[in-house]
């Protein structure tokens, strides 16, 4: 072997030996680091990430809005590559995922199966309401609950004429099918707008009592109303994927879907419990737990709300899918 061969061939087992170039995924959380979603989405897809590929993939997060504040905008900065991966709600552009929000819908999800698997089931049909990027994480909070200022309800009649905050259309429809006034409004918002009396109330899930401080603000919890729940979604854009290496696009794949959001999905309803259990130490506050009956006229109501939008946005197929 000539000491030109010689050096070829040295130079190319060096190539071989030589580790994957690093990639770090930028995570665009408009919420604080302490935020659920930072552990249980932005947290696990780095460790798993990692894992899968000695180091080379990583995931971090920037949190409170450091790549853009406005929640109703974190879509599109994935989309552009402002991030690579960003999270948000879907009731937020409601007009954009007609067909996943069905989720969100009193008497949708089946009792013993997670919002998250009724979604990825649907994946199939509702997959085009996300173009532009490669779903990475889709799962539903835990039932909405009632957060109410100064107001107790026990029955659709005493939220006749109350401001509710709602995150998108579909609760929106439940409570104007209770008789309230929905208000729109990113969950970002909400306690200036319980605060202030801007709004009366708020239709959510529980989580938010610690994640957004909400029982600072708030007084009266009703709990047990078939009011539906959240959804969400973790999105990687297309650009962003198609940058990555073969390994890394094997290693993403492998480690996004059901997995991380069932993940997401659980901590959710841990930090409900959490929060709920917290809140009902404070001597101020009144708690609300209907009983089977008062939570009878609730779903006599609701359920006509379901099969409205159901048909409205010719989600026959969609819902097939998410109870199967």
């Amino acid at each position: 072997m000539t000491p030109k061969t010689t050096f070829f061939a040295a130079a190319m087992a060096a190539l071989v030996a030589a580790p994957a170039i690093a990639q770090e995924l930028k995570f665009a959380n408009f919420t604080p680091p302490f935020h659920t979603v930072n552990a249980s989405v932005i947290e696990k897809l780095n460790a798993d990430f990692s894992a899968a590929t000695d180091g080379s993939l990583t995931v971090r997060g920037y949190h409170g809005g450091e790549l853009g504040k406005g929640p109703v905008e974190q879509y599109i900065r994935a989309v552009q590559g402002v991030a690579d991966i960003a999270w948000g709600l879907q009731g937020y552009t409601s007009s954009q995922f007609q067909q996943a929000m069905i989720v969100e819908l009193p008497g949708v999800v089946p009792e013993g199966k997670s919002g998250a698997d009724a979604l990825w089931d649907a994946l199939d049909i509702i997959g085009g309401e996300f173009p532009g990027t490669v779903p990475v994480a889709l799962w539903t909070s835990e039932p909405n609950v009632m957060i109410m200022r100064d107001k107790v309800v026990r029955s659709p009649s005493d939220l006749e004429g109350l401001k509710i905050r709602v995150a998108g259309a579909t609760a929106g429809k439940v409570a104007e099918a209770l008789g309230a006034t929905p208000v729109q409004m990113p969950i970002n918002q909400v306690y200036n707008a319980l605060q202030t009396g801007l709004i009366d109330g708020v239709f959510t899930g529980s989580s938010t009592l610690d994640d957004f401080k909400l029982d600072e603000v708030a007084d009266s919890f009703t709990i047990g109303a078939p009011l539906g729940r959240l959804s969400f979604f973790a999105v990687m854009g297309q650009g962003s994927f198609e940058a990555l290496s073969d390994e890394a696009k094997a290693a993403l794949e492998a480690n996004i879907g059901r997995g991380v959001s069932n993940n997401a999905e659980a901590a959710w309803n841990e930090t409900a419990v959490t929060g709920v259990a917290r809140a009902r130490l404070d001597d101020k506050n009144t708690f609300v737990d209907l009983t089977e009956s008062e939570v009878q006229v609730f779903r006599d109501i609701v359920l006509q709300v379901t099969t409205d939008y159901v048909a409205e946005v010719g989600g026959d197929a969609t819902l097939a899918a998410m109870q199967q």
